[in-house]
Protein backbone atom coordinates (compact mmCIF):
# COMPACT_ATOMS: atom_id res chain seq x y z
CA UNK A 1 0.00 0.00 0.00
CA UNK A 2 1.30 3.32 -1.27
CA UNK A 3 2.42 5.67 2.12
CA UNK A 4 0.02 8.41 2.77
CA UNK A 5 1.85 11.47 2.35
CA UNK A 6 0.46 15.01 2.58
CA UNK A 7 1.52 18.88 3.13
CA UNK A 8 0.89 22.44 4.10
CA UNK A 9 2.54 24.80 2.24
CA UNK A 10 1.87 28.43 3.21
CA UNK A 11 3.29 31.66 1.50
CA UNK A 12 5.27 33.93 4.54
CA UNK A 13 3.42 37.08 3.36
CA UNK A 14 0.81 37.41 6.41
CA UNK A 15 -0.04 36.09 9.79
CA UNK A 16 -2.16 32.95 9.37
CA UNK A 17 -5.53 33.07 10.32
CA UNK A 18 -8.30 30.55 11.07
CA UNK A 19 -8.65 29.69 7.50
CA UNK A 20 -5.08 28.60 7.00
CA UNK A 21 -5.34 27.17 10.71
CA UNK A 22 -8.65 24.96 9.27
CA UNK A 23 -6.47 23.65 6.40
CA UNK A 24 -3.28 23.15 7.92
CA UNK A 25 -5.38 20.70 10.90
CA UNK A 26 -7.15 19.43 8.05
CA UNK A 27 -4.35 17.98 6.39
CA UNK A 28 -2.38 17.32 9.69
CA UNK A 29 -5.32 15.03 10.75
CA UNK A 30 -5.96 12.98 7.82
CA UNK A 31 -2.14 11.74 7.76
CA UNK A 32 -2.39 11.18 11.36
CA UNK A 33 -5.72 8.73 10.40
CA UNK A 34 -4.40 7.34 7.78
CA UNK A 35 -0.85 6.69 9.81
CA UNK A 36 0.50 8.82 7.02
CA UNK A 37 3.54 12.04 6.74
CA UNK A 38 2.50 15.68 7.57
CA UNK A 39 5.38 17.87 5.46
CA UNK A 40 5.19 21.86 6.14
CA UNK A 41 6.73 23.37 3.26
CA UNK A 42 7.34 27.52 3.19
CA UNK A 43 6.29 28.48 -0.39
CA UNK A 44 8.44 31.78 -0.39
CA UNK A 45 9.61 32.35 -4.38
CA UNK A 46 7.84 36.07 -3.85
CA UNK A 47 10.54 37.38 -2.93
CA UNK A 48 9.10 40.97 -2.42
CA UNK A 49 6.43 39.82 -0.44
CA UNK A 50 7.54 37.38 1.86
CA UNK A 51 9.40 38.23 5.19
CA UNK A 52 11.19 36.19 7.60
CA UNK A 53 9.02 37.48 10.30
CA UNK A 54 5.86 36.12 9.13
CA UNK A 55 8.15 32.67 8.24
CA UNK A 56 8.83 32.78 12.02
CA UNK A 57 4.73 33.15 13.00
CA UNK A 58 4.30 30.07 10.73
CA UNK A 59 6.35 27.96 12.97
CA UNK A 60 5.34 29.59 16.18
CA UNK A 61 1.49 29.28 15.47
CA UNK A 62 1.66 25.79 14.63
CA UNK A 63 3.42 24.44 17.17
CA UNK A 64 1.26 26.67 19.22
CA UNK A 65 -1.99 24.52 17.82
CA UNK A 66 -0.31 21.43 18.67
CA UNK A 67 1.15 20.32 14.97
CA UNK A 68 4.16 18.43 14.61
CA UNK A 69 5.90 18.11 11.13
CA UNK A 70 9.22 16.74 9.55
CA UNK A 71 12.36 18.60 9.74
CA UNK A 72 14.11 20.19 7.51
CA UNK A 73 11.19 22.48 6.02
CA UNK A 74 11.56 22.80 2.62
CA UNK A 75 11.61 26.25 1.91
CA UNK A 76 11.36 27.32 -2.01
CA UNK A 77 13.61 30.32 -1.66
CA UNK A 78 16.59 28.12 -0.99
CA UNK A 79 15.94 26.09 -4.53
CA UNK A 80 15.41 28.21 -7.72
CA UNK A 81 17.85 25.97 -9.20
CA UNK A 82 16.00 23.15 -9.02
CA UNK A 83 12.61 25.24 -10.52
CA UNK A 84 15.12 26.55 -13.75
CA UNK A 85 16.17 22.83 -14.30
CA UNK A 86 12.48 21.63 -14.14
CA UNK A 87 11.55 24.78 -16.71
CA UNK A 88 14.58 23.28 -18.61
CA UNK A 89 12.60 20.44 -19.49
CA UNK A 90 9.52 22.50 -21.25
CA UNK A 91 11.86 24.31 -23.09
CA UNK A 92 13.29 20.81 -24.52
CA UNK A 93 9.99 20.04 -25.48
CA UNK A 94 9.41 23.55 -27.46
CA UNK A 95 6.15 24.19 -24.50
CA UNK A 96 6.91 27.11 -23.52
CA UNK A 97 7.83 30.71 -25.18
CA UNK A 98 8.89 34.06 -23.98
CA UNK A 99 6.33 36.45 -23.49
CA UNK A 100 7.50 40.14 -23.19
CA UNK A 101 3.88 41.96 -22.95
CA UNK A 102 2.74 43.30 -19.77
CA UNK A 103 -0.19 42.84 -18.58
CA UNK A 104 -2.05 46.34 -19.83
CA UNK A 105 -0.69 44.84 -23.50
CA UNK A 106 -2.47 41.48 -22.60
CA UNK A 107 -5.74 43.14 -21.46
CA UNK A 108 -5.69 45.89 -24.11
CA UNK A 109 -5.35 42.77 -26.71
CA UNK A 110 -7.90 40.88 -25.31
CA UNK A 111 -10.15 43.69 -25.47
CA UNK A 112 -9.73 43.41 -29.65
CA UNK A 113 -9.80 39.98 -29.81
CA UNK A 114 -13.57 38.29 -29.00
CA UNK A 115 -12.00 35.22 -28.96
CA UNK A 116 -9.75 35.34 -25.84
CA UNK A 117 -11.01 36.05 -22.12
CA UNK A 118 -10.42 38.02 -19.59
CA UNK A 119 -12.27 35.65 -17.21
CA UNK A 120 -9.32 32.89 -16.56
CA UNK A 121 -8.74 31.24 -12.82
CA UNK A 122 -6.27 33.57 -12.76
CA UNK A 123 -7.07 36.51 -14.95
CA UNK A 124 -7.02 36.56 -18.91
CA UNK A 125 -7.13 33.30 -20.32
CA UNK A 126 -4.41 34.73 -22.83
CA UNK A 127 -3.26 32.77 -25.82
CA UNK A 128 0.11 34.34 -27.63
CA UNK A 129 2.91 32.65 -29.70
CA UNK A 130 6.52 33.16 -29.75
CA UNK A 131 8.19 36.06 -31.92
CA UNK A 132 10.16 36.11 -34.78
CA UNK A 133 13.64 34.77 -34.06
CA UNK A 134 15.13 38.37 -35.06
CA UNK A 135 12.87 40.17 -32.91
CA UNK A 136 13.31 38.02 -30.04
CA UNK A 137 16.77 38.09 -29.78
CA UNK A 138 16.82 42.24 -30.56
CA UNK A 139 14.97 42.77 -27.10
CA UNK A 140 16.42 40.11 -25.69
CA UNK A 141 19.88 42.10 -26.59
CA UNK A 142 18.08 45.40 -24.77
CA UNK A 143 17.36 43.83 -21.56
CA UNK A 144 13.64 43.49 -22.04
CA UNK A 145 12.08 40.87 -19.22
CA UNK A 146 10.25 38.25 -19.76
CA UNK A 147 7.63 35.47 -18.63
CA UNK A 148 7.67 31.68 -19.49
CA UNK A 149 4.68 30.81 -20.67
CA UNK A 150 3.12 27.27 -21.09
CA UNK A 151 1.81 27.03 -25.17
CA UNK A 152 -1.63 25.61 -24.00
CA UNK A 153 -2.37 23.66 -26.94
CA UNK A 154 1.33 22.15 -27.70
CA UNK A 155 1.28 21.07 -23.92
CA UNK A 156 -2.08 19.26 -23.78
CA UNK A 157 -1.12 17.98 -27.10
CA UNK A 158 2.29 16.21 -26.00
CA UNK A 159 0.34 14.99 -22.63
CA UNK A 160 -2.60 13.56 -24.45
CA UNK A 161 -0.49 11.56 -26.98
CA UNK A 162 2.02 10.19 -24.10
CA UNK A 163 -0.85 9.30 -21.44
CA UNK A 164 -3.92 9.46 -22.97
CA UNK A 165 -6.82 11.38 -21.36
CA UNK A 166 -6.46 14.13 -18.96
CA UNK A 167 -8.02 13.10 -15.91
CA UNK A 168 -7.79 14.63 -12.04
CA UNK A 169 -8.26 12.15 -9.32
CA UNK A 170 -10.60 13.72 -6.26
CA UNK A 171 -11.44 12.61 -2.87
CA UNK A 172 -14.63 13.97 -1.07
CA UNK A 173 -14.90 14.58 2.46
CA UNK A 174 -16.49 11.36 2.68
CA UNK A 175 -13.39 9.79 1.53
CA UNK A 176 -14.72 8.17 -1.62
CA UNK A 177 -12.49 8.71 -5.20
CA UNK A 178 -13.66 9.74 -8.19
CA UNK A 179 -11.75 11.09 -11.91
CA UNK A 180 -12.90 13.92 -13.74
CA UNK A 181 -11.62 15.35 -16.79
CA UNK A 182 -9.03 17.71 -16.75
CA UNK A 183 -9.35 20.92 -18.16
CA UNK A 184 -6.23 22.76 -18.27
CA UNK A 185 -6.77 25.15 -21.01
CA UNK A 186 -9.17 27.05 -18.99
CA UNK A 187 -6.08 28.96 -17.89
CA UNK A 188 -4.68 29.75 -21.71
CA UNK A 189 -1.22 29.85 -21.91
CA UNK A 190 -0.68 30.72 -18.22
CA UNK A 191 2.79 31.88 -16.74
CA UNK A 192 5.30 28.67 -15.63
CA UNK A 193 8.05 31.24 -14.93
CA UNK A 194 7.69 34.68 -13.65
CA UNK A 195 9.71 38.10 -14.74
CA UNK A 196 10.87 38.62 -11.14
CA UNK A 197 11.61 35.34 -10.08
CA UNK A 198 12.01 32.41 -12.77
CA UNK A 199 9.32 30.54 -11.76
CA UNK A 200 6.02 30.45 -10.71
CA UNK A 201 3.20 28.37 -8.02
CA UNK A 202 2.50 25.97 -10.24
CA UNK A 203 5.82 24.91 -11.89
CA UNK A 204 7.23 25.42 -7.90
CA UNK A 205 4.26 23.59 -6.20
CA UNK A 206 4.74 20.27 -8.74
CA UNK A 207 8.00 19.83 -8.30
CA UNK A 208 8.33 19.92 -4.44
CA UNK A 209 5.09 17.67 -4.32
CA UNK A 210 6.73 14.80 -6.75
CA UNK A 211 10.30 15.63 -5.32
CA UNK A 212 8.53 14.94 -1.65
CA UNK A 213 6.53 12.02 -2.36
CA UNK A 214 3.05 13.99 -1.82
CA UNK A 215 0.34 11.34 -2.43
CA UNK A 216 -2.42 13.61 -1.38
CA UNK A 217 -2.89 17.26 -1.68
CA UNK A 218 -5.49 18.70 0.38
CA UNK A 219 -6.04 22.21 0.11
CA UNK A 220 -8.77 24.98 0.21
CA UNK A 221 -11.54 24.85 -2.58
CA UNK A 222 -10.27 28.10 -4.44
CA UNK A 223 -7.34 25.73 -5.75
CA UNK A 224 -9.56 23.25 -7.54
CA UNK A 225 -9.08 24.94 -10.66
CA UNK A 226 -5.45 24.43 -10.58
CA UNK A 227 -5.38 20.78 -9.83
CA UNK A 228 -6.14 20.72 -13.74
CA UNK A 229 -3.59 22.54 -14.51
CA UNK A 230 -1.00 20.80 -12.04
CA UNK A 231 -2.34 17.50 -13.59
CA UNK A 232 -1.11 18.52 -17.29
CA UNK A 233 2.36 19.82 -15.84
CA UNK A 234 2.89 16.51 -13.96
CA UNK A 235 2.57 14.48 -17.23
CA UNK A 236 4.72 16.73 -19.07
CA UNK A 237 7.25 16.35 -16.60
CA UNK A 238 7.09 12.07 -15.96
CA UNK A 239 5.63 13.14 -12.07
CA UNK A 240 3.42 11.13 -10.40
CA UNK A 241 -0.33 12.10 -9.86
CA UNK A 242 -1.41 12.54 -6.16
CA UNK A 243 -4.89 12.52 -5.06
CA UNK A 244 -6.88 16.22 -4.36
CA UNK A 245 -9.02 16.72 -1.78
CA UNK A 246 -10.39 20.60 -1.43
CA UNK A 247 -11.98 21.47 1.76
CA UNK A 248 -14.67 24.50 2.11
CA UNK A 249 -13.04 27.57 2.91
CA UNK A 250 -13.69 29.74 6.02
CA UNK A 251 -15.76 33.30 5.57
CA UNK A 252 -16.41 36.08 7.34
CA UNK A 253 -19.84 37.28 9.13
CA UNK A 254 -20.66 38.33 5.47
CA UNK A 255 -19.77 36.16 4.01
CA UNK A 256 -16.10 36.75 2.73
CA UNK A 257 -13.63 34.89 2.44
CA UNK A 258 -10.76 34.79 5.58
CA UNK A 259 -7.59 36.58 3.82
CA UNK A 260 -4.30 37.88 5.78
CA UNK A 261 -5.87 41.33 5.74
CA UNK A 262 -8.28 40.10 8.73
CA UNK A 263 -6.16 40.74 11.37
CA UNK A 264 -8.49 39.85 13.80
CA UNK A 265 -9.03 36.12 12.80
CA UNK A 266 -5.16 35.86 13.00
CA UNK A 267 -3.63 32.69 15.05
CA UNK A 268 -1.50 35.79 16.65
CA UNK A 269 -4.63 37.78 17.61
CA UNK A 270 -6.68 35.39 19.54
CA UNK A 271 -3.68 34.26 21.22
CA UNK A 272 -3.45 37.91 22.62
CA UNK A 273 -6.97 38.09 23.32
CA UNK A 274 -6.30 34.74 25.97
CA UNK A 275 -7.67 32.12 23.23
CA UNK A 276 -6.20 28.22 23.84
CA UNK A 277 -5.47 26.04 21.13
CA UNK A 278 -8.62 23.99 22.28
CA UNK A 279 -10.31 27.42 21.51
CA UNK A 280 -9.19 27.85 17.87
CA UNK A 281 -9.83 23.90 17.28
CA UNK A 282 -13.37 24.15 18.98
CA UNK A 283 -14.05 27.77 16.59
CA UNK A 284 -13.04 25.54 13.66
CA UNK A 285 -15.42 22.47 14.43
CA UNK A 286 -17.88 25.22 13.10
CA UNK A 287 -16.72 25.41 9.63
CA UNK A 288 -18.66 22.98 6.88
CA UNK A 289 -16.87 19.61 6.55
Amino acid sequence: MTEFVTRFAPSPTGLLHLGHAFSALTAYNAAREAGGRFLLRIEDIDRTRCKPEFENAIYEDLAWLGLEWETPVRRQSDHFDDYAATLAQLQEKGLVYRCFKTRKEILDEIARAPHLSPEGPEGPQYKGAPLPEEEEQDRLEQGEAFAWRLDMERAINAAQESSGALTVTLCNDGGEISETTATPEIFGDVIVARKDNGTSYHLASVHDDALQGVTHVIRGEDLCSAAHLHRLLQVLLGYPAPIYHHHPLLTDESGRRLAKRDKAATIRALRERGATPSDVISMLKLAPR
